[in-house]
């Protein structure tokens, strides 16, 4: 028999875009129902689970379940996010990193990077 299973993080990006389309927390059940499938319930609690223990979602009692709310807006956020972790998680060799990533962009990639470093320089933003 074939393995059914999905791709790995497949099931949390399908409940992290349900979550951010919603138009406010959800609980189990409804997350269920929105991401279809004929998921069990106690999957859908798994994935909300591991998401909040990652920090990526936040739980609030509706009664009594609970029900779920995205900490970052949207992907582009995830996405930010994780790559400031890598960051962080480099230790002391930051610059580095940060020079390797540099050095790896193509050019309309860097010039859109050094065009958001000048416009957050011009609107006051955090200076190393």
């Amino acid at each position: 028999m074939p393995d059914a299973r999905r791709p790995a993080g497949e099931l949390e990006a399908a409940v992290l875009d349900v979550l951010w389309a919603a138009a406010g927390p959800m609980t189990v059940r409804e997350v269920q129902t929105a991401v279809g499938g004929g998921l069990a319930r106690t999957t859908i609690t798994t994935i909300l689970s591991r998401l909040t223990a990652k920090g990526l979602l936040r739980r609030a009692r509706a009664g009594r379940t609970y029900a779920y709310t995205p900490v970052v807006a949207d992907p582009a956020a995830l996405i930010a996010r994780r790559m400031l972790r890598e960051l962080e998680e480099s230790g002391t060799d930051r610059p580095s990193v940060l020079a390797r990533f540099v050095s790896d962009l193509d050019a309309d990639d860097e010039r859109l990077l050094r065009s958001l470093i000048h416009r957050a320089d011009d609107a006051g933003g955090p200076t190393p």
